[in-house]
């Protein structure tokens, strides 16, 4: 039996326990989807470094999973766009089952090796391509359907999986193994396993982002902003990276189509918006290197 279907030895008497007591239990229980994580640590530093390459250049994101996990895939994907400027045709996710899936158990969709490799081949797959492939037990035929067809186009494949041993990890270019164990409701891999994979999707991408020059010390300065709050964090970022006014932030970013780089280099620098573009692309994208170098 996996490891996440065997029925848990702590807390036999759950649906005993008073509320306090049954709050305390379940949030508890998900230290061990962070301890789960630091554990992976040095697979996870592998999938980054591997991945980079690749994602310097032409690469996609791509995540592959179905139920939680599939859910869990499309959520980091579209959260790529409107947090560092990832373009959404970059950012592709699939989840057994399709759209209809996000709202509703498709039955037996994942148990469907073929469709997961015919989802993946509407891209089609290249070369420099990371696929994510999601599976809590690391057996899901769905998943191991487009792992199958991933290696055989060439991309990079990044296994993540709660069961030690298992199809996907041992089929993947990268296995990350998250071994969380039972579950506190046994077998409800929403639970723990879930958050494993939550922490390991947000490592992850946020590390990409860091090292594809989106963040300026600890500020997301590449954000598209699209809504209100997007705006004033915006301004609120130019703000705490230049010292300048909140007025002279509003006038820079409207200035340089509200884009926070150029922004800052713009005020920094005291130049204009399509030479601060400049100093940026001289400097691959680099914030701290266009601030240093002055072109």
């Amino acid at each position: 039996m996996l490891s996440t279907e065997n029925p848990s030895e702590r807390h036999p008497a759950l649906d005993e326990y008073g509320t306090a007591q049954l709050v305390d239990a379940l949030a508890s229980d998900h230290l061990g989807a962070v301890q789960a994580v630091l554990a992976a640590q040095a697979d996870i530093v592998r999938a980054v470094e591997s991945g980079l390459p690749r994602l310097q250049g032409n690469g996609r994101l791509v995540y592959v999973g179905a139920g939680t996990s599939g859910r869990l895939g499309l959520l980091d994907s579209v959260e790529l766009l409107p947090t560092f400027s990832w373009p959404a045709e970059r950012a592709r996710a699939f989840i057994a089952g399709g759209a209809r899936a996000l709202w509703h158990a498709v039955e037996g969709a994942e148990d469907d090796p073929e469709r997961g490799a015919a989802d993946l081949r509407t891209l089609p797959l290249a070369a420099d391509d990371v696929v994510l492939l999601l599976a809590a037990s690391g057996t899901t035929a769905y998943v191991c359907g487009a792992l199958e067809y991933a290696r055989a186009a060439g991309a990079l494949t990044i296994g993540i999986a709660n069961n030690p041993g298992t199809a996907l990890l041992t089929g993947a270019d990268v296995p990350i193994l998250l071994d969380t164990g039972s579950e506190l409701i046994s077998g409800s891999t929403r639970l723990k396993a879930g958050t494993a994979q939550k922490v390991t999707l947000n490592t992850l991408t946020s590390a990409w982002m860091v090292r594809l020059h989106k963040v300026y010390g600890n500020l997301m300065v590449d954000l598209a902003p699209t809504n209100r709050k997007l705006y004033r964090r915006a301004e609120r970022l130019t703000m705490h990276a230049t010292g300048c006014s909140e007025e002279e932030a509003r006038h820079a970013l409207g200035a340089c189509g509200h884009r926070v780089k150029v922004a800052i280099v713009a005020i920094v620098r005291g130049c204009d918006a399509r030479t601060a573009q400049r100093l940026l692309d001289y400097a691959d994208g680099d914030l701290r290197r266009a601030l240093a170098d002055g072109g």
